[in-house]
């Protein structure tokens, strides 16, 4: 046994890069290359991908092509396509698209909300409460992004009990699954267990997801001590791309590549090649035209460097 304890077998991974990662660029991609982004993550093997979102192009024009993309990407049995939808109006469109699975969100501080949807909390659940029930009716699964759970850019640190007051405003809607995000990047450990443990007590931990930002390096930390209290689906992104728009200073995910390499380093499955996982982050560099965050990436493209200056200098 782990000197950590029993551990899940298996985790899930959900990929979050082309909705979360490239929502944040400055630089718009191609819909063509978001596409060929997305198929190397399939040939890694993620089977759950949020590839777009149908809010508005106005509010987020690197995203504006939700549609186009739905349309270029391979159908296969084993792999689920997400994107984010806000309203009424965006879920007319997810669902002409053939979306299979809607991810609704909100935010656990009124500050947050307001800069972020320009709703109140209540005004965010009542228009989560009206997406999940029309998702459902159309024949989608719904999961919930819960933002700012362990700390706010505008109001500090987020006290558990204000989490598990919007959790208990959100639990009956008809969620496959709840996502709880450090927005911000704050979490310590610490924080974490509390955290899971009181939503737990509200939500099957089966059906708690944990998405974390490494703005201070605590990502990594914090899903271990989710994968200790059993929880098994993480959301992140790769290469690291990511953050909040309107959470100054939060970007980066958790890499995809960082968590996959944890995980397999303590004998837990993810059904994912971790060298063609490299492979999909150095196309996202390529892609972008920028260095990406995530160490794994960068560690071992540094070393494939290496080897082949190696080889060069033997020849």
């Amino acid at each position: 046994m782990s000197v950590l304890g029993a551990l899940p077998k298996r985790v899930e991974v959900y990929e979050v890069g082309p909705r979360d990662g490239l929502q944040n660029e400055l630089r718009t991609l191609p819909t063509a290359d978001k596409a060929r982004l997305i198929e190397a993550l399939i040939a890694a093997g993620e089977k759950r991908i949020e590839v777009s979102s149908f809010v508005s192009p106005r509010w987020i024009p690197q995203l504006a092509d939700a549609e186009k993309l739905l349309g270029l990407l391979p159908k296969r049995a084993d792999v689920t396509f997400t994107a984010l939808v806000p309203n009424l109006k965006g879920l007319e469109r997810a669902a002409s698209a053939g979306l299979e699975e809607a991810a609704v969100f909100l935010s656990v501080t009124e500050s947050h909300s307001k800069k972020n949807i320009n709703k109140s909390v209540a005004e965010a659940v009542a228009a989560a409460r009206e997406v999940a029930q029309g998702a459902r009716a159309a024949g989608m699964r719904v999961r919930c992004y819960l933002s700012t759970v362990w700390g706010c850019p505008y109001e500090g640190l987020v006290p558990v009990s204000r989490v598990v007051e919007v959790v208990k405003q959100i639990a009956d809607i008809g969620l496959y699954q709840l996502s709880l995000g450090d927005t911000i990047g704050v979490g310590t450990p610490n924080q974490t267990a509390q955290i899971v443990g009181e939503v737990s007590k509200l939500v099957p931990l089966e059906q708690i997801a944990l998405h974390l930002h490494d703005t201070r390096g605590t990502a990594l930390a914090n899903a271990l001590v989710g994968l200790q209290l059993g929880v098994t689906t993480f959301d992140s992104s790769i290469g690291g791309l990511g953050g909040c728009p309107y959470a100054p200073g939060a970007a980066g995910n958790l890499a995809t590549e960082d968590l996959v390499f944890m995980l397999h380093g303590m004998g837990v499955e993810t059904g994912i090649d971790l060298k063609k996982l490299v492979e999909a982050g150095e196309l996202a560099q390529e892609l972008i035209g920028r260095k990406l965050s995530g160490k794994y990436l960068q560690a071992a493209l540094g070393e494939r460097e290496k080897q082949a200056a190696r080889a060069r200098a033997a020849e």
